[in-house]
């Protein structure tokens, strides 16, 4: 494990890691199958709160954060019937870059009927940091997804805005091969994206709730809609997606865990349990 001072100033060699996950469904239960890790990637925990069906598991980059020249691959596949929540102890923090970007690709593949949620907790983006970020899901038939990103850009309670750098993202989801969401961009320290009422609108935390694999009713897009202004919500076919632009994070953390809640026995099937990592 390496050090990293809050002031971020202290050059680090990079980082190169990878790991690969497999799910699959015994019985009743969905069994952790296959966990291959190298370098600085690990699963702490899977653990089981809401029965042996679901499988949770806490992600943990052990570094505490990312650095220039860092590049991390996370592989995720659930089996047929399998399902996975995924999510990690606290804040990703992307620490300012030295010259070089630091790269995350991940990589999700869920077989017929499966069941996968990748619920992280937020990403930090610090000042001049250089950020890939690139996340590509298939679904089979009857697969559902359910994804959540809260990015904050530079550390609001810290004095310290996103004035330079860059942060590029993508997140393309297929379904038996069929593109249904892209979604990419690119955000400049500073730059006129930043400000723009057409992008962040000069909000400092972005959150996005993504769902795929039905079509939702009228009425669960209501009660999505009912529970806070600051929430925006959209329903395209097999997508339903809800969105947070302000300038708090735990304001974020907290209205996506209502939509999740909300969405989550429609869309899952199941009531939701919080993760316990998440209060801890």
């Amino acid at each position: 494990m390496r050090d990293t001072p809050a002031t971020d100033t202290l050059v680090q060699a990079p980082w190169r890691a990878s790991l690969v996950l497999g799910y699959q469904r015994s019985g009743a239960a969905t069994r952790l199958a296959r966990r291959e890790h190298s370098g600085p990637l690990r699963v702490q925990k899977a653990l089981y709160p809401e029965g042996e069906a679901v499988c949770h598991t806490i992600l943990v980059h052990p570094p505490g954060g990312i650095v220039s020249g860092d590049e991390l691959a996370i592989d995720v596949v659930a089996g047929a019937g399998a399902h996975a929540l995924l999510t990690s102890p606290g804040a990703a923090k992307w620490y300012r870059s030295t010259g070089k970007a630091a790269r995350q690709h991940v990589r999700i593949q869920l077989a017929d009927g499966a069941r996968l949620e990748w619920l992280p907790q937020e990403t930090i983006f610090y000042d001049n940091a250089e950020a890939h970020l690139q996340q590509e899901v298939e679904l089979a038939a009857g697969a559902r997804y359910v994804g959540c990103d809260i990015l904050c850009f530079g550390r609001e309670a810290s004095g310290e805005r996103f004035d330079r750098g860059c942060v590029r993202q993508q997140l393309q989801v297929r379904q038996e091969g069929r593109l249904l969401w892209w979604d990419q961009g690119v955000l400049r320290g500073g730059g006129s994206a930043m400000r723009s009422p057409h992008v962040l609108d000069g909000a400092t935390v972005s959150a996005t709730l993504l769902a795929v694999g039905q079509a939702a009713d009228a009425g669960l897009v209501a009660q999505l809609r009912a529970l806070h202004p600051e929430l925006g919500v959209t329903h395209l076919k097999s997508i339903l997606v809800v969105r947070y632009l302000g300038h708090d994070a735990e304001h974020a953390r907290h209205l996506m865990a209502q939509a999740w809640q909300t969405m989550r026995p429609a869309w899952i099937g199941r009531a939701a349990v919080q993760p316990r990592i998440w209060t801890t």
